[in-house]
């Protein structure tokens, strides 16, 4: 199932939710037209109030492409970092624990922007890419446009010994090196997407 974040609630995108919970706020809305999606997606981006919403249509690729077009679209590849003792990375960004990531840059692939990306904001270097994970998506504002923000995850290896030289400039401050299922305090104070990335490798 395709979803899309919206900060603490979840835009999900299918072709039947006829069995999902319809008394805890959620929002469900099957498509019709352009118009009165973008008018949707307006609304929701905008509440406060209401909980998940649910887009329903028989064409999902069609849906999907609908969609995208309510927003400026930026893409970005982020990096789930282990060291040689089976620890992965999280850093403190914003308050928030999160990922290392960034946008891509002109002529690279998600690979290429996700090595160059978390080798920035960590300072950890050299670092192998290992395998692709999986795509994440989150809306926000940006200079009253609403953003859809795409961002291909890879789990990355750092074979050195030293450690994190965190980039200040993007309001990280703070790291740590984390077990496998002792991540407890990151399901507290982190995103949902984070929580995506480290779920599929059964960290959390």
């Amino acid at each position: 199932m395709y979803k899309v974040f919206f900060n603490d609630r979840v835009a999900f995108f299918g072709e039947d939710f006829s069995t999902i919970d319809k008394r805890r706020g959620n929002l469900f809305y099957r498509f019709t037209n352009s118009l009165e999606l973008q008018q949707k997606v307006a609304d929701f981006f905008s509440s406060e109030e209401a909980g998940n919403l649910y887009i329903s249509h028989e064409d999902l690729p069609l849906l999907i492409k609908e969609f995208k077009s309510c927003f400026v679209l930026i893409e970005a590849g982020g990096g789930l970092v282990f060291n040689r003792h089976g620890e992965f990375l999280v850093i403190a960004r914003k308050g928030k624990w999160d990922l290392p990531k960034g946008k891509l840059e002109k002529g690279e692939d998600f690979e290429t922007a996700a090595l160059r990306e978390v080798g920035e904001e960590t300072g950890l270097k050299p670092l192998d890419s290992v395998q692709p994970l999986i795509s994440t998506y989150h809306t926000y504002k940006l200079s009253e446009r609403k953003v859809l923000k795409r961002t291909r995850w890879f789990e990355l290896y750092y074979p050195g010994s030293g450690e994190p030289v965190l980039e200040a400039e993007e309001g990280i401050t703070d790291f740590r090196w984390v077990k496998p299922a002792r991540g407890g305090f990151i399901l507290k104070n982190t995103y949902g997407s984070v929580l995506d990335v480290l779920a599929i490798r059964g960290l959390i």
